[in-house]
């Protein structure tokens, strides 16, 4: 038999139909997931299956990571929508029939927003938060609502939702306040989760837990409808497992909001896609600051960021060893709390207000209700003393003289940031790094204060001057525990860290499942 070119080309196609790869979901790229829905080997109604069958795998069975408060009852009806128009010819952007799952502070009208907490149980907000109605809009699905720190302070431990497990070692911390959101993505309910950011808040969740997760410059991403700890410092922001999703999410939510006159801001400095500046030799010619001094805290998470710098410097990078100030270091916890501690106590009012009347309107009555309940329910839902206990700490600063909180708020922090900003001039740096979690998760302890991933971090130093900063897996301990590390930039720098932190994820691949939510049969996506 003669093989003509035409022949060759046949028998090429008949072995191999499509040229089709094999990718595992938890792997799959907004990018992946759009080729296999063009190709038609993918609609969104398979993949919102796909992500439900994990979560009845995993989240109240099996290893019970209990990361969902509310699940999505019309989630297939309104993949089975978007998979029409999608057959029809209308997509609406790369988001388009793709799962997300939002931390339970973004408010949902049609699903339940309690910030975690049985005070807020059944609230239907009067209108979706900013990026919920732009999430919609551009076509994804909201899956569920996640479980949080309850009001987004102290550990992932609330009063709704319980204790969420690190799904890597479940004695261990997932963090918070966004843990649902960090031990979810983990897990591969979804492609992209979202939470929000006070100080730590995504960062945290997204280091112990293995994954991608950005707090924006404060003002980038519209903050209402969002349930508010302290708005100096509040941002939401997104969770994924690559640094490429991260910039796709990003783009399609920006923009001013008159809601949200913080975001005013960003005008002539936001972009609608962050995805052009991925490049992965964006490494190459760039000068990196490490800060050591959150260092030497954990001989497993240095060896691992000693060999993260290594890798930059192979990619082409200048490191160069920085310091904060040693004022800087000493105050800024105390600069923190006492803004953070007093614009909770006046602004969870303010939302309260916005609910209907069978609910509590002021934190003081908050603090009432929540000494009726003595009892755990059957659900697991009850009371949360150690967030609770915290509720008076805020009511007390609500009412502390006038002069304590602004002094903070417009003399302390401008000067954080001038500071801040003065290291980056003077050293040329396209971005500071540290370890986001110094020490590898601890085992969960519930406490008042916080949920971290463990050691004191840099991540209160990106809130204080409102930066941004990107977390990237960076590679694991000795026991096998998720180690990541923070790419800092200045205000509005997102372009050049996620192309820094893009280049990074691209030299190592250091992300992986966890091994107590493995693979399901059948979730093989089939990409051209």
């Amino acid at each position: 038999m003669r093989f003509t070119a035409r022949v060759f080309a046949a028998v090429l196609l008949l072995a191999s139909p499509s040229f089709a790869k094999s990718i595992p979901l938890d792997e799959a790229s907004v990018a992946d997931l759009n080729a296999a829905f063009a190709a038609g080997t993918l609609t969104s109604e398979k993949l919102v299956e796909l992500s439900l069958a994990r979560i009845a795998a995993y989240d109240r069975q099996g290893p019970a990571v209990r990361a969902v408060i509310t699940l999505n009852p019309k989630a297939l009806e309104t993949a089975r929508a978007l998979d029409a128009e999608r057959k029809a010819g209308k997509v609406r952007g790369p988001l388009h029939g793709i799962p997300v799952v939002l931390k339970d502070n973004y408010n949902t009208t049609d699903m339940q927003t309690t910030g975690g907490s049985i005070l807020l149980e059944g609230s239907l907000p009067p209108a979706d938060a900013y990026i919920v109605k732009r999430l919609r809009e551009a076509g994804a699905i909201i899956l569920a609502k996640v479980n949080m720190s309850e009001f987004a302070s102290s550990s992932t431990n609330s009063s709704l939702g319980g204790q969420s497990r690190n799904p890597h070692d479940l004695t261990r911390t997932p963090a918070g306040s966004s843990g649902g959101s960090g031990v979810a993505i983990a897990a591969a309910y979804a492609t992209l989760g979202f939470g929000s950011d006070t100080s730590g808040s995504i960062r945290g969740p997204a280091s112990v837990n293995g994954v991608v997760g950005m707090k924006p410059t404060t003002g980038l991403l519209s903050r209402s409808g969002i349930i508010p700890l302290s708005l100096t410092f509040d941002t939401g922001g997104p969770f994924a497992r690559n640094v490429a999703d991260i910039a796709v999410a990003l783009g399609l939510l920006t923009g001013v909001d008159r809601a949200d006159a913080l975001t005013k801001t960003s005008t002539g400095k936001f972009e609608k896609d962050y995805v052009k500046f991925l490049k992965p030799g964006a490494l190459k010619g760039a000068r990196i600051g490490i800060a050591r001094d959150f260092m030497k805290q954990d001989e497993d998470v240095d060896w691992i960021i000693e060999a993260a710098l290594e890798t930059m410097k192979r990619e082409g990078a200048t490191i160069v060893d920085v310091k904060f100030p040693k004022w800087m270091m000493d105050s800024r916890g105390e600069f923190y709390s006492t803004v953070r501690n007093a614009e909770f106590a006046l602004q969870i009012g303010d939302y309260l207000a916005t609910l209907k009347p069978e609910y509590p309107k002021s934190l003081a009555e908050m603090i009432e209700r929540g000494k009726r309940v003595t009892s755990r329910r059957a659900d697991g839902a009850g009371a949360n003393p150690p967030r609770w206990t915290l509720f008076e700490e805020e009511l007390k600063a609500g009412n502390q003289p006038e002069y304590v909180y602004t002094s903070v708020r417009d003399h302390g922090l401008p000067l954080m940031r001038a500071s801040v900003q003065g290291l980056f001039a003077a050293e040329k740096l396209d971005a500071i790094v540290y370890p986001t979690s110094p020490r590898r998760p601890g085992p969960i302890v519930v406490t008042p204060g916080g949920g971290g991933g463990g050691g004191q971090s840099a991540t209160n130093i990106a809130s204080l001057t409102g930066f941004p900063d990107l977390i990237v897996p960076a590679g694991f301990t000795g026991d096998d525990l998720p180690v990541s590390i923070s790419f800092m930039g200045t205000a509005y720098s997102e372009p050049r860290i996620l192309a820094l932190g893009f280049a990074f994820e691209q030299a190592t691949h250091a992300r992986r499942l966890p091994v107590n939510t493995p693979t399901l049969a059948g979730e093989m996506i089939e990409v051209p």
